[in-house]
């Protein structure tokens, strides 16, 4: 077998789980995860997500993670049980808001950097108040137009 080989995911199955989708953007703000807010389910292949309850999918609004090849309107696959470090792509909670950056950890200070060149960085504790919620796993970028796409 080759070492690229994908397995076929079929859906319901024991190798598949489901993550639930946010439905409100991530730079919009948002309070809590809540199954108010709930969009739908995103059924993936195990290994993608290893820890299900601690994942959740969130669409990108916004060009500030750019430089990261995060793009509006991708969906970042979130996953709460990882640790964040120095270079992670994080969400984090904002005074109340949920926002994607890239964490910097610079000697005892943490910043959440932007990736677009145009926006500039800033220390965590200049927020008023602010959490580290996540860190994505990785991102899925849609290669047609969504308007297309059938529900």
């Amino acid at each position: 077998m080759s070492p690229y080989a994908v397995d076929e995911l079929i859906p319901g199955s024991a190798d598949a789980v489901r993550i639930p989708i946010m439905g409100q953007a991530l730079c919009a703000g948002f309070p809590s995860p809540a199954d108010d807010f709930l969009e739908g389910a995103l059924e993936l292949p195990r290994w993608l997500a290893p820890n299900p309850p601690a994942t959740f999918a969130w669409n990108i609004s916004g060009d500030s993670m750019r430089g990261a090849g995060i793009f509006d309107r991708d969906l970042a696959v979130v996953d709460r049980s990882l640790k964040p470090g120095n270079g992670s792509v994080v969400v984090a909670a904002i005074d109340g808001e949920m926002s994607i950056k890239r964490l910097r950890i610079e000697g005892n200070v943490a910043r959440l950097a932007f990736e677009n060149p145009d926006l500039p960085a800033f220390a965590v504790q200049e927020a008023a108040e602010g959490e580290i919620w996540g860190v994505v796993r990785f991102s899925i970028r849609w290669h047609i137009a969504r308007a297309g796409l059938v529900r």
